[in-house]
């Protein structure tokens, strides 16, 4: 099935949870990020049970430090 992350389309299997998402999109860490599916926030805790569906869009959002 077809997501869109940050703007770039992705095809993932069928029954892809948000962790396995990560897993496929993320090239580093999953460390200081927070994630919205159709700009709703997921908890982390739900990472692992959240199932996406075709066309979600995923928004990855890295915390970084300064002020």
């Amino acid at each position: 099935m077809e997501i869109t992350v940050n703007q770039q389309n992705y095809s993932v299997s069928d029954a892809c949870s948000l962790q396995q998402m990560i897993a496929t999109v993320l090239t580093q860490p999953a460390k200081g990020i927070a994630i919205a599916v159709n700009q709703e926030i997921v908890p982390k805790a739900n990472w692992a049970t959240h199932l996406l569906n075709h066309g979600d869009h995923i928004t990855i959002i890295k915390a970084t430090q300064g002020g």
